[in-house]
């Protein structure tokens, strides 16, 4: 599949996922509609992760530039960071063990269940 196809296909994504959290009756951010649809996508086989991959490196080689006009956003509201400085230094300080713990209890229990699927083939 040529680049410019890929492309094609993950655009294609990103607007059903737009349309679709634009009639939905409850708020759900299009990008995580996004991803959800590509999984779909993958587990039932429509699109195979190679076809997406030359593109899927691009972006994923590219991905500081994503994250510049964020930094901008950052420095351009640097007053309202201040003025919510220990609020969000307890936040962070009270979710990072939070999503650290989650994580490995989602990774463990990942590998258990591949460990189990390799085992039922054999």
């Amino acid at each position: 599949m040529s680049v410019v196809a890929q492309l094609s296909l993950i655009c294609m994504v990103c607007l059903a996922s737009e349309g679709l959290a634009a009639v939905l009756p409850f708020p759900l951010p299009a990008s995580v509609l996004g991803m959800l649809l590509l999984l779909i996508l993958l587990f039932g086989r429509a699109v195979k992760p190679r076809q997406l991959q030359q593109t899927a490196d691009f972006l994923l080689g590219n991905m500081p530039l994503f994250f510049v006009p964020a930094c901008v956003g950052i420095i351009r509201y640097t007053d309202v960071l201040f003025r919510n400085f220990w609020a969000i230094v307890l936040i962070s300080l009270l979710t990072t063990p939070l999503v650290f713990f989650v994580t490995g209890h989602v990774v463990q229990l990942t590998m258990k269940w591949m460990r189990r699927k390799e085992g039922a083939k054999s």
